[in-house]
Order: C-alpha cells, then sequence, then structure tokens
C-alpha cells in the first residue's frame, strides 16, 4: 500500500538516493501521519467522551500527539533539505535527527500527563458503560495504526530515516496501547471490573517507556555512531575494485545527516609505479565513489614498496605477533629507517574498542620480538583508532 502511494504521489520515487526524493517523501508521510492520526484522535476523544473511558480519551490524546508528531516531521525534512551556507558548510540534514528528539520528548510530556489523569481515574472511579461502538472504533483504530507502523518503517527503511523508523515505532506501540483498552472494556463487561484507570495507567506508562526508547534510538546519530556496516564494505569494495590499488587504511566516515556523509581513505600504490598515473587513478576513485554511493569522498595515496624483501619480512612477523592479539586490527605504512647505530621499525597499528592491552604494552611486545631478529632494531609504532570495522 505504501510502495502504490509512493507511485501516485513521490515524483521519481524509486531514486531515494536523491536528497530531493527523500524530501519528498519525508513530506508525504508526514501529510498522510496528520491526516490519519488527526481522524483516529477525534473518533476516540469523542468515543471516550461519551464512554466515560478515560483510558480510551488518554488513547486519543495519544494519537492529538502523534499528529503533532507528523507536523514536526514534516517541517524538520523540510528544514533539513536546506542547503549549505556560511555557517553551515556541511548543510542541516541533522536537524532530522533534532525533530526525531523534539518528538520523543514531547511523547514523555504527554504521557506524564495522562499518568496523572488516569490515577485520578483510580482513585475516583466512574461507572464505564459498554458499547459495540465503541468496540468498532478502538478495532478500527488498530487496523489503521497497524498500517501507519508498516506505512512508516517502510519507507523509513526504504530512505534509512531514524525519524520515521522512530514514528512508525511509536505507531506499532500504539497497536498495544488501544488493544490493552480494548480488554480492559471487555473485561469490565464480563467480569463487572472497573480497570479502566489502571488500562489508563499502563497506557501511559507505556507511552512513556516508547518515549524514553525514541530519545535513545534519535539521539544516538547526533554523538556519532559507527558507520552502517554495508556502507563501509561498499566503499571498501568499490576501491579495491579498481586496478593498481595495493591496499587500503584509515578509512573514517563522517554522518552530518541523511545523505550528508563524507568519507575519507588511504589508498596504498606502487611507489615505484608512476606517480602521474597513480594521481589519475585516485581522481577516477573518488569520482567513483562518490557518484555510486553519493557521499563526499577523498582519498589519500601511500606509495609502498613491494620488492624490498627485508620489509615482506618484517611485515610477517610482525602481522605473527600482533594476530593473537584481541582489538589490533591490523597494521600499515611499514618502513625502515637504518641509522649508525640503530635502526627504526616504523608503522601504523590500528586498534579498535575492544582492545584490552595498552599501548605501550604492545609496543614492548613488538620491540622485543624484532630485538630477536636484530638486537639494533627499535620499534616505533603510530596507534590509530578503528573508526570502522568490517
Amino acid at each position: 500500500m505504501g510502495t502504490f502511494l509512493a507511485k501516485i504521489f513521490v515524483k521519481d520515487y524509486k531514486n531515494t538516493g536523491d536528497p530531493k526524493v527523500r524530501e519528498r517523501y519525508g513530506k508525504f508521510a508526514g501529510i498522510v501521519g496528520i491526516i490519519s492520526n488527526a481522524v483516529l484522535c477525534t473518533m476516540k476523544i469523542i468515543v471516550g467522551l461519551v464512554a466515560g473511558s478515560i483510558a480510551i480519551v488518554a488513547d486519543g490524546i495519544n494519537n492529538l500527539a502523534d499528529a503533532s508528531s507528523s507536523i514536526i516531521t514534516l517541517i524538520g525534512f523540510k528544514l533539513a533539505a536546506a542547503p549549505e551556507d556560511k555557517d553551515h558548510p556541511y548543510g542541516h540534514a541533522r536537524i532530522e535527527y533534532l525533530t526525531g528528539l523534539f518528538i520523543s520528548v514531547l511523547i514523555i510530556v504527554l504521557g506524564l500527563q495522562l499518568l496523572s489523569s488516569s490515577f485520578r481515574k483510580v482513585l475516583q472511579p466512574d461507572p464505564l458503560s459498554f458499547s459495540y461502538t465503541t468496540v468498532i472504533i478502538l478495532v478500527i483504530a488498530i487496523v489503521i495504526k497497524i498500517w501507519q507502523a508498516l506505512f512508516n518503517m517502510g519507507i523509513g527503511k526504504k530512505i534509512n530515516s531514524v525519524a520515521l523508523m522512530a514514528t512508525g515505532a511509536d505507531s506499532r506501540n500504539d497497536v498495544i496501547s488501544t488493544s490493552a483498552v480494548l480488554v480492559s472494556i471487555f473485561i469490565g463487561k464480563i467480569f463487572h471490573i472497573q480497570l479502566d484507570g489502571y488500562m489508563g495507567c499502563l497506557v501511559a506508562l507505556f507511552i512513556v517507556w516508547s518515549g524514553i526508547q525514541l530519545i535513545r534510538e534519535t539521539s544516538s546519530p547526533l554523538l556519532g555512531e559507527a558507520p552502517d556496516a554495508d556502507l563501509v564494505r561498499a566503499i571498501e569494495e568499490g576501491v579495491l575494485s579498481h586496478e593498481g590499488v595495493i591496499g587500503i587504511h584509515d578509512l573514517v566516515v563522517h554522518n552530518y545527516g541523511p545523505g550528508k556523509i563524507f568519507a575519507s581513505i588511504h589508498i596504498e600504490v606502487d611507489a615505484k609505479g608512476d606517480l602521474m598515473e597513480s594521481h589519475d587513478m585516485i581522481d577516477n576513485i573518488e569520482r567513483y565513489i562518490k557518484e555510486g554511493l553519493h557521499i563526499e569522498f577523498t582519498a589519500h595515496m601511500d606509495p609502498v614498496e613491494l620488492d624490498n624483501p627485508l620489509i615482506s619480512q618484517l611485515y610477517k612477523e610482525i602481522i605473527q605477533t600482533i594476530k593473537p592479539l584481541e582489538g589490533v586490527h591490523s597494521i600499515h605504512d611499514l618502513r625502515i629507517v637504518p641509522g649508525k647505530t640503530h635502526t627504526n621499525i616504523i608503522f601504523d597499528a590500528v586498534l579498535t574498542p575492544s582492545c584490552k592491552m595498552s599501548e605501550d604494552e604492545i609496543s614492548r611486545l613488538v620491540d622485543a620480538m624484532l630485538k630477536q631478529i636484530n638486537p639494533t632494531y627499535f620499534v616505533v609504532i603510530t596507534f590509530d583508532k578503528a573508526y570502522t570495522e568490517t
């Protein structure tokens, strides 16, 4: 259903990598959310007031919050699509994350207000009248919310939107809360037990809990998440697919919001190759990644000696030494600098967050191994952080 509507209302709907198409999807989802939630809110509040059910009214107000969230989402996508300016050279795409964070806070505030109202209902319960009209309205609401959840999550996955995925999860939670209200009505009808206030409290607590979960999900990109593994793999495979590339390292990916990704990498080339040809290859790789993956890509060229047997031998010995060490990802830029009294063995080592050993411990371990080969060897290691892992 979501794809069918996208064909009608979203121009060039298949080209989700285009920021303009992504903006159209966001606006479309926002408008759909406003309309559907406004209808649900009106239905539930009317039925809740007629039936005297605080739980149904609470659920209706939750839909009002959802409609407000859709308005905020609509505005957020519009602002996030604003072009770069002097003060924000990387664009405004992170506004989408701020939009999701604001919605999450709003959900918590409304949930606390509803908890207060429901608790008063527990202390002073009113008779709850059973109505099949009420039941039918709530069943319809559940069906609509299931569709909303599938719709928002589907588009969220399609355009990689944290805000829409969160909206979809919120709709899924609404299905659970509305179902709880429906169950309380039947229990009251069959067993003559007044559970309306208690169910209202449960619904309110569930709303608060959902808001807290959404804050965690929407704030994570703002704090700086690890890049998507599929994107990292696509960059590495794209670079390595070019003839003349010996190896790669130091891949760093910066996310400035959906559709605003910057990345850099070091590409190893033959030190004895033609400099201009290698430079031309690097330019072609940058263009290839930028056009294929829609990211701003910068590559640094690292010359590597391929015909130095001593470097090859030492590389193998160092790899065998560090391979058993947890958290030592790889080494690169190995070079030998001879002197009158000693020879420096210089290289970079990449450490992951799971590394348990200190940098000094790793240096001493490698240095001891090298001195067994030649007492004049001294190790000089530059430790890098692994910002990506595949």
